[in-house]
């Protein structure tokens, strides 16, 4: 049976105006690259044929082995800040973007293999992925994407057919991971730290056209467009903690100009809320704990608003430093108006009142160290019965018995019917996360040919809000069994 080649509607700004800022490379060969999961929505949305890739073609492209039409495939440089410590060269170590395509409804997004082999960039290392980070990052990111939380999301994922060295033998695997673009703090750090103003006035110049390019002739073009970085990554961190999730490896290069979420390595949802929660293997010292990321999220900016200094001001630094401290110092309000506002939306409010941070913070003062489930709690907090069976979820109920009183005395000032608050509470409030464990099982059988528990996990995650017959193990903490919960960087 003949079938169309795969084609990509390519437009490589990237590759076409910004010389210097990365090394043309092609991915490494690989045996027998076999498609492990296509998503066919995704593939739809940016225009291309779901048939024409799901086949020996489309896993050839996502493998690296074959260059579609119009391909040009790159290795970007960046520097960043990691876990505090600065690295003045990172890069796509084991990436390449082989290209940006326009969707039909005009989006330009980046279309990256991650994991397809070394490039200028791999300070030693052997630039492959494995199978079981491949398939994390396509869970968790479509899951986000299910949540309504900006991300990067996963076209496809494939083996590759070799074996791969990672604390033993694993299954070799690449991911095709679609974005916004890949502009992050770090790309701008990389050309600050070498004293290159024009050239980082070049990447700010193509970052406003592709992100916010109604500023692109604006005579504060530099200031605004920092400042729309500040208010998009107040709004994701926001995103992030409402839903209980820990990124694990907040660094400058992991902090996107676009505001998606990236990355996604020693990342976890919490099971039982805990504002010190860590998950990460290599974040010793709790960096990048839940409750601290919107602070690491405006230490971040602070690097930006460095290297965009002399964009600023060209004539005074006393001013351009005025300028990026009176944006950074919005970072606050920003994050805490957009979590107050979230929060809200969970707890069934749609009227903002002066008292609902104090509500709020009495909420989380009661959950600390009440081993309660954070997920669960607001999903039977829109029970018939929310109270009786949200205090069950403390191991002493009575703890939040004030909080509960004053919740129900407010929304009764909103006067709206149970049900509607029941009905809006759950459009907000999900019942399906990426639990720890079913990832974990998921990408288990995964590394030994197994694919179903990974993609039946998908399946469930994509409607995250509608509760449905069968599905009961979903929802469910994890067993006692499973103990501490300790993530990987996984290269």
């Amino acid at each position: 049976m003949t079938h169309q080649p795969p084609r990509f509607n390519f437009d490589n700004s990237y590759a076409r105006e910004m010389d210097g800022f990365y090394v043309p490379w092609e991915a490494a060969q690989v045996p027998a690259p076999e498609l492990i999961v296509l998503n066919t929505e995704l593939a739809r949305d940016l225009g291309l044929d779901p048939d024409a890739l799901a086949n020996e073609d489309g896993a050839a492209i996502f493998a690296g082995v074959k260059s579609p039409e119009g391909a040009s495939p790159l290795a970007q440089v960046y520097a960043g800040h990691q876990f505090g410590g600065f690295s003045p060269q990172l890069g796509d170590g084991r990436a390449l973007l082989i290209g940006e395509i326009v969707t039909p409804n005009g989006e330009r997004k980046d279309i990256q293999l991650k994991g397809s082999g070394p490039t200028p960039f791999s300070r030693g290392g052997d630039g492959k992925a494995v199978v079981g980070p491949v398939l994390r990052e396509y869970i968790i990111g479509e899951a986000m994407h299910a949540l309504g939380i900006p991300t990067t999301r996963a076209l496809a994922a494939v083996t590759t057919g070799e074996t791969i060295i990672r604390n033993g033998p694993k299954p070799g695997a690449v991911l095709t991971r679609v974005a916004s673009s890949h502009l992050r703090v770090g790309t701008f750090q990389y050309f600050a730290a070498r004293g290159e103003t024009e050239k980082v006035r070049q990447l700010a110049d193509y970052a406003i056209r592709r992100h916010d390019p109604d500023l692109a002739e604006a005579e504060d073009r530099y200031l605004a467009f920092f400042q729309r970085v500040i208010g998009r990554q107040a709004h994701l961190v926001a995103q992030w903690v409402l839903v209980g999730f820990v990124h694990g490896v907040m660094n400058t290069d992991n902090t996107t100009i676009s505001g998606e979420t990236i990355d996604y390595g020693p990342c976890a949802f919490i099971d039982s809320y805990d504002p010190d929660a860590v998950f990460s293997s290599i974040d010793h010292g709790g960096r990048y704990a839940y409750a601290r990321q919107p602070v690491l999220a405006q230490w971040n900016l602070a690097r930006l608003a460095e290297c965009l200094l002399p964009l600023l001001d060209a004539t005074s630094s006393e001013q351009a430093v005025e300028h990026a401290t009176q944006a950074l110092d919005a970072f606050p309000e920003l994050y805490q108006a957009a979590w107050l506002s979230g929060l809200r939306a969970k707890l069934g409010l749609t009227h903002a009142r002066d008292t609902d941070l104090d509500l709020a913070n009495q909420l989380f003062e009661a959950m600390a160290g009440q081993d309660v489930d954070f997920t669960l709690f607001f999903r039977q907090l829109a029970a018939p019965d929310g109270g009786h069976a949200a205090k069950a979820l403390f191991s002493d109920p009575t703890r939040l018995d004030p909080w509960l009183a004053a919740w129900t005395a407010r929304l009764a000032d909103e006067g709206v019917p149970q049900t509607e608050i029941q009905d809006r509470m759950n459009a907000v409030n999900p019942l399906y996360i990426p639990r720890n464990h079913m990832v974990e099982d998921a990408l288990a059988a995964a590394e030994t040919g197994d694919f179903g528990p990974a993609n039946a996990l998908i399946g469930v995650l994509r409607a995250p809000f509608t509760e449905r017959d069968g599905l009961e193990a979903y929802a469910r903490p994890a067993p006692d069994r499973f103990g501490p919960y300790t993530t990987f960087c996984g290269t």
